[in-house]
Formats: structure tokens, C-alpha cells, sequence
């Protein structure tokens, strides 16, 4: 079946895949990230990359979100190896102060930007989560900044960065003896494209999922953006093996457009049609394959030039670092709260 069936008008580059399910060997072993950039460095190694300042930065991070932490919630920095064998990836972990994390749901946060790390932007929708009972764990995975340059050069957009995701659901089970039937798992931009993923290729690892103004097909961003820069930015070690044009099915396996057919939990996504990064014809591609295919269990919701575009649910006040509370805000973590709570806050005595 032709993407065009649900596209929103624009299928710019899009004819080089078709089909939603079926891919090959090859295109399944050869997996990297995603897309805007917060860090200067945009090709591998460039001098621009200064390792020393981001590690500064991340300790200073680390500092920010211990304080953010202290008499709200527990806070432990770990690191697990992925289920790929190959790296070991720092987390935050975040719990109530009181009861034992074995008797509470989890959720799995994933945090925007391909060279980017858990920004203290997420503190106060933290605190809410730990508030609510739930217990958080934010892996930083490979290509984030802050952690050495061989974690930098790991990068591996729609790859190896989404089992660093997913091992987290191992550790959550095996480290804090959390249910695996009350797991769920969050993202945005980026880390939306993750959460995705994650759920796309482990249809019974969550019980529900959440993507905000997630990325959802590279033919279209790359035509829209440009083939080479956005090559770049995503794969400089060149592990896609080529273009679009010469890799399809690398491209396909990556982009969560074409899996929407493997999603068997609750799924929410959200987007702003005033989204300069997602743009509102790159995300309706998505919103409209889910209304079509997966009404029964999809929500989506387009919000109408939304304070903030891309940024709008997670804006904050500095310095005390709370919500914007713009109606869209309070809109859009309503309905994560209520997707969540719906189908992991169940009683200790359940399934």
C-alpha cells in the first residue's frame, strides 16, 4: 500500500518506500538518531565538538536536577549496558520517597534531540510523574552529549539507540522489581521518533506509549530539510550505508510511519500544526495512518498554533522552573496523565 493513501497531500521523496510491514535482514541490523540539534557539532568530530565543556555541562545538569530532587523524590545516576553489547549508558532514575519502587508503575523518558541529554525543561513533568506514584528512568542513550566522545560517536538514529531505550525496561524488572505489565514510555521530537520505535518493535514490552511532535518519516524530513545536511546530523558515521535513494529499507526500518500497523497498546500523540522542526505535513502523515489503521487504539491530537510550537507542552517559567501553563499545556499532560493512569495506576492487588 502506498503512503499516500494516508498522507496529508505531501509525499515528497516518499515513492522510494512503500509498504507498511515486511523489511529486510539488512535493513533491520543497520540502525541510528535523529534530527534538530542543540549542540554546535553537527559532523563527526568537527573541532567544534568540545568534549571538556560538555562534561562540565552534564555534571553541572546532574547538580540542577539533584537539587530539583532533594526532599521531592529520590534520585540515583546509573548506567546498565545496552542490550546491544557495546555500550554502557548512564540514567537518572527518579522514585517516591516513600514505598518500595517494586510496588509502583514506570515509565520509560525519553528526551528530545539527537545530541541532546535530559534538560532540566523536564523537572517540574518529573516531579508530577513521582508525585503521581510513578517511577521514572531517563536514559541518556548513545549519541546524547555530556558523556565522552565514544558515546558521542555511538550515534545510531532508529538503531542501537532505541535497544538502549528498551533495556531500560529490563532494568526497571530486574534492578527495581517494577511489574512489566505496568510500564509505559514517553518522548518528544526525537525521543518521540524512540518511543515509537521502542513500541513499533516490542508490541508487548509497554502497556501504553506516548509521542509528543515526534518524527515520523525520514523521506519526507530529508527532501523537506535537505538529503545531505540532515545525513550530517543524523549519521555521520554513515552506518544507514547511504542515502534514501540508495538505502530505502534503512530508511523505512527507521521511520515509525511505516510500522504503524505493529502498534498493539493505547498510543497518544500530539502535535502542533505551527511546528517548525516537525512540520504539520511530516506529523498529519502519521496522525493520519493511526485514524485509519489504529483508531481503536490511538489518540491523536493536533493543537491549533499552540504558545511555543514545537516546545509547547514543555515549556517552563524560569527561574523556578514551572509549567507555562498555556490551555494547550495543561491539555496535552491531562491527556498523558489520563493515559497513563488509565492503564498502569492499577491497584497492587491487579494482574
Amino acid at each position: 500500500m502506498s503512503i499516500r493513501t494516508f498522507a496529508s497531500g505531501l509525499a515528497v521523496g516518499v515513492a522510494l518506500a512503500t509498504g507498511l510491514s515486511g523489511l529486510t535482514a539488512a535493513a533491520q541490523s543497520a540502525a541510528p538518531s535523529a534530527v534538530r540539534l542543540r549542540s554546535a557539532a553537527s559532523s563527526p568530530r568537527t573541532p567544534a565538538v568540545d568534549f571538556a565543556r560538555m562534561s562540565l555541562d552534564q555534571a553541572e545538569t546532574d547538580r540542577s536536577w539533584q537539587q530539583a530532587s532533594d526532599g521531592v523524590m529520590r534520585m540515583d545516576k546509573i548506567t546498565y549496558r545496552s542490550s546491544r553489547g557495546d555500550l554502557d549508558v548512564p540514567a537518572f532514575v527518579f522514585q517516591p520517597l516513600t514505598r518500595p519502587a517494586r510496588h509502583r508503575p514506570a515509565l520509560v523518558w525519553v528526551h528530545e534531540d539527537i545530541r541532546g541529554h535530559l534538560y532540566e525543561h523536564y523537572i517540574p513533568f518529573i516531579r508530577e510523574a513521582v508525585a503521581r506514584g510513578y517511577v521514572v528512568i531517563a536514559p541518556e542513550y548513545r549519541g546524547s552529549i555530556g558523556y565522552g566522545p565514544q558515546h558521542y560517536d555511538a550515534i545510531d538514529y532508529g538503531g542501537a539507540e532505541v535497544d538502549d531505550v528498551t533495556t531500560a525496561v529490563f532494568i526497571l524488572k530486574s534492578r527495581y522489581g517494577i511489574d512489566p505489565d505496568r510500564i509505559g514510555i514517553i518522548g518528544w521530537s526525537h525521543g518521540g521518533l524512540i518511543s515509537l520505535l521502542s513500541t513499533f518493535r516490542n508490541p508487548t514490552m509497554f502497556r501504553a506509549a506516548a509521542a509528543i511532535v515526534p518524527v515520523t518519516n525520514l523521506f519526507h524530513r530529508l527532501a523537506v530539510k535537505g538529503v545531505e545536511s540532515q545525513r550530517r546530523a543524523i549519521d555521520p558515521q554513515n552506518r544507514f550505508g547511504g542515502s534514501p535513494a540508495e538505502r530505502p529499507d534503512v530508511y523505512r526500518y527507521r521511520s515509525p510511519l511505516f510500522h504503524v500497523d505493529d502498534l498493539k497498546v493505547p498510543l497518544l500523540v500530539s502535535v502542533a500544526d505551527n511546528d517548525d522542526d516537525v512540520s504539520i505535513d511530516e506529523a498529519m502523515q502519521l496522525v493520519d495512518a493511526l485514524r485509519a489503521r489504529k483508531p481503536e487504539l490511538s489518540d491523536v491530537k493536533v493543537y491549533h498554533n499552540p504558545l511555543g510550537g514545537h516546545l509547547f507542552d514543555r515549556r517552563v517559567v524560569a527561574p523556578l522552573r514551572q509549567p507555562d501553563n498555556t490551555p494547550e499545556q495543561r491539555d496535552s499532560w491531562a491527556r498523558v496523565w489520563s493515559l497513563f493512569d488509565g492503564n498502569l495506576q492499577q491497584s497492587d492487588s491487579g494482574r
